[in-house]
């Protein structure tokens, strides 16, 4: 499944110790651009926090599984990002000085360095 949006949150890495070691969890929140805009929030694991950085403001498309967990009688859903797609920024565009203002004194002389003195 895919999502994308902008990134509102990062919330705190967490870490921990399992039985295969350290483990290394962050969360992220995304906006949707619906009409209606949804947040919602996913999760990297370990190595994939470093693979996809992220920071607030970031355009991003999201590859995710979403799995659910029995704990104690509660249900737990986690949707596990599995690549993280970044839109390109546009650089803004140079714009170009209407056609019909005067150029500053000198400029249409050649320079403001006296040199060019037409006397």
């Amino acid at each position: 499944m895919e999502i994308s949006g902008k990134i509102i949150a990062v919330l705190p890495l967490a870490t921990g110790e399992g039985r295969n070691g350290t483990w290394r969890s962050q969360d992220y929140v995304l906006e949707t651009y619906d009409q209606y805009p949804r947040k919602v929030c996913f999760n990297l694991f370990n190595d994939r926090i470093d693979q996809f950085p992220m920071a607030i403001g970031d355009d991003v498309t999201v590859s995710f599984d979403i799995e659910s967990r029995e704990w104690n009688g509660r249900w737990f859903t986690t949707i596990r990002a599995w690549r993280v797609e970044k839109k390109e920024q546009k650089a803004p565009e140079a714009t170009a000085a209407p056609a019909d203002v005067i150029p500053p004194f000198g400029a249409a002389m050649g320079g403001n360095d006296g040199s060019d003195l037409p006397f």
